[in-house]
């Protein structure tokens, strides 16, 4: 059995869409998940109304206080766990781990395991120049323009060790060899 950890930030963009993910994986397989937010990611879940079902549905769940707290680092820096998805990431976490600033558990968590063999899987909100449409808790419609800056980082994240960008949520299917449903 495969054991995944699954980070999850401040992001409402492509929140919703990655727990429908997660779920239909964690419904026709065996892996093992291990979730952990950000404090805001906690407050964005309850934003969007989904998190009783996340708590539900991924029994395996923890809330950052600090940077090292819950203790999650170690056991992927040694490979306890097989992947490190990070979904969604925001434009903040981004320059954050770009720049190797480790200060919230999801970025720490990122460092640290940059330094292992376990690798890392990250879909930062702000990757593409121009507009993107996103949804905001209400289910209205919003059209965002991304910033230079956070497209530029999301460029560099792309490039450093072991991490790789995720275009979709969708993607995750693939990075974990399941068959979408």
């Amino acid at each position: 059995m495969k054991r995944i950890a699954w980070g999850i930030t401040g992001s409402g963009d492509q929140i919703v869409e990655t727990y429908q993910v997660m779920k239909d994986i964690k419904e026709h397989t065996d892996l093992e998940f291990m979730v952990f937010l950000s404090k805001e990611g906690e407050t964005v879940m309850k934003w969007y109304r989904i998190w009783d079902d996340i708590q539900r549905d991924f029994p395996n769940i923890k809330t950052g206080v600090g940077p090292n707290s819950p203790f999650i680092a170690g056991p992927l820096q040694v490979g306890h766990y097989d992947a490190l998805i990070i979904s969604p990431a925001t434009a903040n976490s981004v320059a954050k781990i770009v720049h190797g600033i480790a200060d919230t558990l999801v970025t720490n968590v990122v460092a640290q395991t940059a330094k292992g063999d376990t690798p890392i899987y990250i879909l930062a909100v702000d990757q593409k120049r121009g507009t993107v449409d996103t949804y905001a808790p209400s289910g209205k419609k919003m059209t965002l323009k991304m910033r230079e800056v956070d497209v530029s980082n999301s460029e560099k994240l792309a490039q450093m060790e072991n991490i790789t960008l995720v275009e979709k949520p969708e993607d995750i299917y693939k990075i974990l060899g399941v068959e979408n449903k």
